[in-house]
């Protein structure tokens, strides 16, 4: 394998020692070359120094960072806080923002001329990432934190279900004291929301329902009314009753989470739901976020943090077009392959339409899908080392999406491993409606979300050493997703897809990416509205009109987000071309996959230098 880094200082300085010794007397030159030889041990202690002064620093930050948030250290299997919620108020924001700029200070102290190359990256990275923190504190108020993608109404329980674990009866506890602290952290999301109102922030009008719906959930079953048990009751008692302690015990610590959601959690869902219907009273239906004062300059902000690129909104809306183009047209060939008699458009149709494609929406349906999920995963566990040379050491699991925020979810999504290992990697697939979740999609989809996708990054990124912790914790979308969509496709270099069905349906998605960059920027750009980029999504798609609605609604509540996975995807790929092309035979694609991975997340602009640095480094060999 070839060596990534090259640690030049010294190297240089001897070099530059030999050129001018050559002209020394014999006695001095080795006075000069003792001189020599002590300045170099000098100067890789400096670098050494510097080095570990510099990893310490970003290690502080870093868990100064993890320690400001309760939620973040649960997502980490950390436990030290657990009993609470993250502090929302706009005192902790401040207090934040002087944090930051207390950081950037120490970082700007730091000496880049003495680091490693590995550690100057970390240094450019936290630089850039505090600069980013900084001047993006203005835009604190430019998103929307209840609608139907994310929103601590539907994030809290879903944490305590999936993150709080409850090993022991202090972890109960904790888990009692969190349900009771609902009311607190409602009633900050609540001032935030109210917040942006008067600033003229408010989520279009399709968005309240949803995030009513979800809460309303939380607060249906025993013991706010009769029936099976509520999600949470349901989820702290299965836990509890799991632990070895005696049955008296167990029976106290459900009857105190009992008191907990009726006195605390209902209450508090109750006044969000109240809130959030005052807000959407005031809401119109209009969709981008041109609308919101200075839009234009956010979305264009946006734009570069998701991309990590400074393409424009236009460029990125022309590239969309043009993918689409070239997609259609590689459908076209796969529908003449399959002896289909009609255009396009009819073969979207058929594939939309025909029960061939779907599981039933049935429980045996959700679990046979489960299962082949499960089965393709496991397949492409055994050709891992045909592409790979690292991989995760964290296992993965397919779980279907938990029934309380089935409705609203995405089709899928990826759950990071905790940190210790101890939490496997979870591959969400949303089966709330199986004609939404097609057979020919399954396989693109579990590669995407699994292997050797996302598990594959961000399990790996966890994994790796010789990193600080705030590089394997980075989200670069453009690098995350990039990756996933080149997941999809990488498979097929290896013999996957071998039903024309199944690769048409990995195009499919790689369509509705491409669709992605032409919607996202037609809606907060160039002011379509929602039912325009419905129909563009309608009229190119094979997804249903559902899909449609969905992608489309997600447009509207994370701006830029979608244009990630297409930007980053054919940025991998010019890489990976880049690379073919000047190596030749030299070329090896698990040292190029080698390099994508094992430096943790990073903007494309960093992982285009890495390529570089491996081009260069393998033809010197």
């Amino acid at each position: 394998m070839f060596k990534l880094f090259k640690t030049l200082s010294v190297l240089s300085l001897l070099i530059t020692i030999s050129a001018c010794s050559e002209q020394v007397e014999p006695a001095n030159q080795a006075a000069q070359s003792q001189a020599a030889s002590e300045l170099i041990a000098e100067t890789a202690t400096d670098s050494a120094t510097e080095a570990d002064k510099a990893n310490e620093l970003f290690e502080e930050i870093f868990m100064q960072a993890v320690k400001r948030s309760p939620t973040t250290q649960s997502f980490l299997g950390i436990k030290d806080d657990q009993d609470k919620w993250d502090d929302l108020s706009e005192e902790w924001a401040q207090e934040g923002l002087q944090i930051a700029k207390d950081n950037l200070a120490k970082v700007n102290s730091i000496d880049a001329s003495k680091l490693d190359p590995q550690t100057k990256v970390s240094l450019d990275l936290m630089q850039q990432g505090l600069q980013q923190q900084i001047a993006d504190f203005k835009w604190r108020f430019h998103n929307y934190p209840l609608n139907q993608m994310r929103g601590l109404h539907s994030a809290a329980p879903a944490l305590l279900i999936n993150q709080h674990k409850i090993d022991e009866v202090a972890d109960a506890e904790d888990y009692i004291s969190r349900l009771n602290a609902i009311p607190v952290l409602f009633g900050q999301v609540i001032e935030g929301v109210n917040i942006r109102a008067e600033k003229g922030i408010i989520a279009p009008k399709f968005v309240y329902p949803y995030v009513i719906s979800d809460s309303e959930n939380i607060i249906k079953g025993a013991p706010f009314d009769a029936g099976e048990d509520s999600t949470l009751l349901a989820d702290f008692s299965k836990k509890v009753n799991q632990l070895d302690i005696d049955a008296a015990e167990k029976e106290q610590l459900i009857s105190r989470a009992i008191t907990a959601l009726k006195e605390n959690v209902k209450p508090g869902y109750e006044s969000l739901i109240k809130a959030v219907k005052l807000i959407a009273a005031k809401a119109d239906t209009q969709d981008g976020v041109w609308k919101l004062p200075d839009g234009q300059a956010f979305y264009n902000t946006a734009l570069a943090r998701t991309t990590t690129t400074d393409m424009t909104a236009e460029q990125i809306h022309q590239a969309g077009l043009a993918e689409v183009t070239r997609i259609h047209a590689e459908m076209e060939l796969i529908k003449e392959s399959v002896g289909f008699d009609g255009d396009l458009k009819k073969f979207f149709t058929f594939m939309r339409e025909d029960e061939q494609f779907y599981y039933a929406d049935s429980d045996d349906g959700r679990a046979k899908y489960l299962s082949e999920a499960t089965a393709l995963i496991d397949t492409m566990k055994t050709r891992l080392d045909e592409l790979f040379i690292v991989k995760p050491k964290a296992e993965l699991t397919v779980k279907a999406v938990e029934a309380f925020r089935e409705k609203s979810a995405g089709k899928a999504f990826y759950q990071i491993p905790s940190m210790d290992g101890t939490r496997p990697g979870i591959y969400y697939a949303n089966l709330y409606r199986m004609k939404n979740m097609p057979i020919y999609q399954m396989e693109a989809l579990a590669y995407h979300e699994g292997l050797p996708g996302h598990h594959m990054q961000l399990a790996i990124a966890l994994e790796l050493e010789g990193i600080p912790k705030f590089r394997k914790f980075a989200r670069f979308t453009a690098y995350t997703e990039g990756w996933g969509l080149y997941s999809e496709f990488l498979p097929k270099e290896i013999g996957m897809y071998s039903d024309p069905y199944s690769n048409f349906g990995r195009l499919a998605m790689e369509l509705w990416r491409a669709c992605r960059l032409v919607v996202d920027t037609g809606i907060h750009a160039m002011e379509w509205s929602r039912e325009q980029g419905i129909e563009y999504y309608a009229n190119n798609t094979p997804n249903s009109r559902n899909d449609a609605v969905k992608m489309v609604e997600r447009h509207i509540v994370m701006a830029s987000q979608a244009t990630a996975y297409k930007i980053g995807m054919m940025k991998i790929l010019e890489l990976r071309e880049k690379a073919k092309t000047a190596l030749g035979d030299k070329f090896d694609i698990r040292d190029f996959h080698e390099v994508v991975l094992k430096n943790g997340p990073v903007p494309l602009d960093v992982l285009t230098q890495y390529i570089n640095e491996y081009i260069a480094d393998t033809l010197a060999q």
